[in-house]
């Protein structure tokens, strides 16, 4: 076994002697106390380890010992409804078994190996199975069955199998003997490199929207399954919440929620809420389809880089078995921020700053990993990638949120000034854009009956009218302007407080189907043209505002229940008579 002894000690930062025969990020296992590390860099005789642990302690020339493997996360049943730290450990057993506080060296505990699992294979003895395939089935939870896959670069005849039953996950169920004649052991789990990207066969179209019920994403920025999204804001302007409130409602199969360095009463939210809530698309706790990953600032800032990589691998392992994952990052500028801290230790040539020059092929390196594949289990599986980050003072010129905009295709910015004035969310619509608006045209084109993409550019533009017309309003007044004007503001802010704006708290509200979501906005297009048709007959815009429909418009999102479309009927025939009589009464 490999050992070296440490030279110095920086902070996360170890320089360690004798390395030379140690790989490039292979871990270790450093100092009696058994912290455990990944290699960073090698130059010579000389190692650099940064340590996912607490190094306060660690004396000159302990040794720092190889495990002859690249820092790895076990992929198998029991991460489902659990809670882990940046390395995988499980919170929930070390709480029980050691307290309030992890205790330093404790290893790389991961996934239960005494629970016995109702285990199915699929395969039979003299078949051939290859790499990816599953051979076997475990009930995780009530919503979630786990597909045990023949771990990658595995190919030949099963010689052995074991019958249906509960085993561990140490237990050997099948063997499969290779085309060189050398035998493999396939069990419940396999260590992947959390590194290294998962392989599929192919990658497919992304096509398909990620359904989260919120109507600011759902139809002025989508978000498609496959895809990835930045949500970048201030303090205080709701990333946090806006990412718990799509955890909570999209239609993803399986939810792995990272508190990358985020503090601890916002993790402890994530940990009170999700048990108590039921999935609306399944009717069974939210607990049973959600990996949660728990790493608060005042845990050691390597660390947060290593969370950020263990659950994307978790989420392409989901993938592969042929499950849709969305995979919350809340922040991934915590995760940018201990790559500087790391890099300043390390002496490195920084950038702007101060974060490292290679911050930008560190966050394309993340966003690559998502995708909508066809998995090597011959199923189609998707990872979508949605990263909170946080500019300091809500300064989108800064490095972390410039370099996530050049990789990301949606961009959801949230602005301070709607947060204080109570908007949920808090996206901005002259700031945000999504670009799988042309790829998602099919997919509304077969689920809803008329063109949505077409109308939520028309009003889009109405957003960006009004915004020029506001600074004009500023200056001289409302009642310069004419009536065509004057009813833009009028619709445009009708489109804001009943379609963008959404109440969390309210249970028709805070989740919304696709179709009425298209239903409201007919409505509001309605109204608009009704009011058009009558300022183009020189009607008053006085006459034209009518409080009583405005305010049935407005309501239109509490008074309709999600699935009673029907009254939409009875509302636009409404508004229709009431301009209808208007037409007859003013141009008679």
């Amino acid at each position: 076994m490999k050992s070296g002894l440490i030279k110095s000690i920086n902070g996360p930062v170890v320089i360690g002697k004798n390395m030379k025969d140690f790989k490039l990020r292979e871990m270790v296992v450093v100092g009696d106390k058994k912290l455990i590390g990944e290699v960073i860099s090698i130059k010579g005789d000389l190692g650099t380890v940064q340590v996912y642990e607490e190094t306060s302690g660690l004396k000159r020339d302990e040794k720092i010992i190889s495990t002859g493997s690249p820092l790895s996360v076990k992929l198998g049943p029991g991460m489902i409804s659990n809670m882990f730290d940046g390395i995988q450990r499980p919170l929930n057993k070390i709480k029980a078994e050691h307290g309030n506080f992890m205790p330093e060296g404790i290893g790389l505990i991961s996934l239960d190996e005494e629970k016995l699992w109702d285990t199915k294979i699929n395969v039979n003895i003299g078949d051939r199975v290859h790499e990816g395939e599953i051979f076997g089935e475990v009930p995780e939870t009530d919503i979630i069955t786990h597909r045990l896959l023949v771990p990658i670069g595995v190919n030949g005849i099963v010689t052995k199998k074991v019958e249906d039953g509960k085993y561990n996950i140490e237990r050997d169920l099948v063997e499969v003997k290779d085309d060189l004649g050398k035998i493999h052991n396939l069990k419940m789990y396999q260590m992947w490199p959390v590194r290294v990207p998962r392989k599929s066969k192919e990658r497919l179209p992304i096509d398909r929207l990620l359904v989260t019920g919120q109507r600011v994403f759902d139809v002025f920025f989508p978000i498609a399954k496959g895809g990835t999204t930045a949500i970048p804001g201030g303090f205080g302007t709701g990333k946090t919440m806006t990412q718990h409130q799509i955890a909570k409602y999209c239609d993803a199969d399986i939810i792995v929620y990272i508190g990358c360095g985020e503090r601890g009463n916002e993790m402890t939210e994530v940990l009170e809420d999700f048990p108590k809530l039921i999935d609306p698309n399944t009717g069974k706790p939210l607990m049973d389809r959600t990996i949660l990953i728990a790493n608060t600032s005042n845990m050691p800032v390597a660390a947060r880089e290593a969370s950020i990589y263990t659950g994307v691998t978790m989420a392409e392992y989901f993938r592969d078995q042929g499950y849709h994952v969305a995979l919350m990052g809340d922040s991934t500028s915590r995760w940018a921020e201990a790559l500087r801290e790391i890099s300043g230790r390390l002496e490195e040539m920084p950038a702007e700053e101060g974060y490292p020059a290679y911050l930008p092929s560190r966050i394309a390196q993340f966003y690559e990993r998502a995708g909508y594949v066809n998995a090597l289990s011959g199923k189609e599986g998707s990872v979508t990638l949605i990263g909170a980050v946080s500019p300091a003072g809500g300064d989108f010129s800064e490095p972390v949120t410039e370099n996530t905009k050049r990789f990301v295709n949606v961009f959801l910015a949230l602005d301070k000034e709607l947060a204080y004035a109570r908007h949920y969310p808090a996206i901005n619509w002259m700031d945000s854009y999504s670009e799988y608006i042309a790829q998602l045209k099919n997919y509304y084109d077969l689920r809803l009956d008329g063109d949505l993409p077409a109308l939520r550019s028309k009003f889009l533009d109405l957003l960006h009218q009004e915004s020029k017309l506001n600074e004009i309003v500023m200056l001289v007044g409302e009642d310069v302007l004419p009536d065509d004007q004057r009813l833009v503001l009028e619709i445009c802010r009708i489109v804001k407080v009943a379609f963008l704006q959404q109440n969390a708290f309210n249970k028709i509200d805070t989740f919304v189907p696709l179709e009425k979501q298209f239903e409201m906005l007919k409505t509001i297009d309605l109204l608009y043209e009704c009011g058009k048709d009558a300022v183009s007959h020189a009607i008053p815009i006085s006459k034209i505002r009518n409080d009583k429909i405005y305010a049935d418009v407005i309501n239109m999102k509490y008074d309709i229940e999600n699935d009673e479309l029907s009254k939409f009927v009875e509302l636009n025939n409404k508004i229709r008579a009431y301009y209808n009589n208007l037409e007859v009464k003013y141009i008679q």
